[in-house]
């Protein structure tokens, strides 16, 4: 591996940094973007049944909500809750963009990575290439080590940059399909919350 490394020349060091990145960015976001994490199921029902007991809910209900990316938006709601049906949808609307920025982390920087692994792969097959032809102008084609040298640098870089950015780029079209499930589920749920929590008014 690290005579592979070498042998694609300077801009393996690059390459090699976008895949610890993406490597580290995709084991993070996975973990975090577990649906129990972020929208755990039967919380909805919980959460109602804390309420019903009145006396001091919105205090039982912070460490239940506080746990979860779906509770957050719900506490939002509950605490604006006898303010009527839209300020509560506000609140809560208010609390799902700041939940939304937080699963969406780091994952532009996963696009980025899928972006510019297979440009430095390709400036490495144009640096190799530039070696090439610079050995052929000087010593002409007798020197067959160094014009090897050159087009091996320019086939590593380019395979290594492919490698790093083709699973790079499934990972982060996934994550992001993940979050838009994650979201619609969250919406979901609390739109049952503000159904349950003002019964008598009509939908907006």
């Amino acid at each position: 591996m690290l005579e592979l490394l070498q042998s694609g020349g300077w801009l393996m060091v690059p390459i090699t940094l976008c895949s610890v990145v993406a490597v580290a960015i995709c084991i993070e976001r996975a973990w975090s973007l577990q649906a129990g994490r972020v929208a755990p199921a039967g919380l909805l029902d919980q959460v109602v049944a804390e309420a019903g007991k009145g006396g001091g809910e919105i205090a039982r209900l912070k460490p239940l909500c506080e746990a979860s990316c779906l509770g957050r938006i719900m506490l939002a709601g509950l605490v604006n809750a006898q303010q009527g049906r839209e300020t509560m949808k506000e609140a809560m609307a208010g609390a799902a963009a700041g939940v939304v920025h937080d699963l969406e982390r780091y994952l532009t920087a996963l696009g980025t990575v899928a972006s510019i692994s297979p440009l430095l792969g390709l400036l490495g097959t144009v640096v190799g290439m530039i070696r090439v032809f610079r050995t052929l102008v000087e010593d002409g084609a007798g020197n067959a080590g160094v014009l090897a040298g050159g087009i091996s640098e320019a086939l590593v870089t380019t395979a290594a940059g492919l490698c790093v950015a083709i699973p790079a780029l499934i990972f982060h079209r996934y994550l992001l399909r993940k979050v838009d499930d994650l979201v619609v589920t969250m919406e979901h749920q609390a739109g049952r919350l503000v159904d349950l929590t003002h019964p008598g008014e009509s939908r907006s």
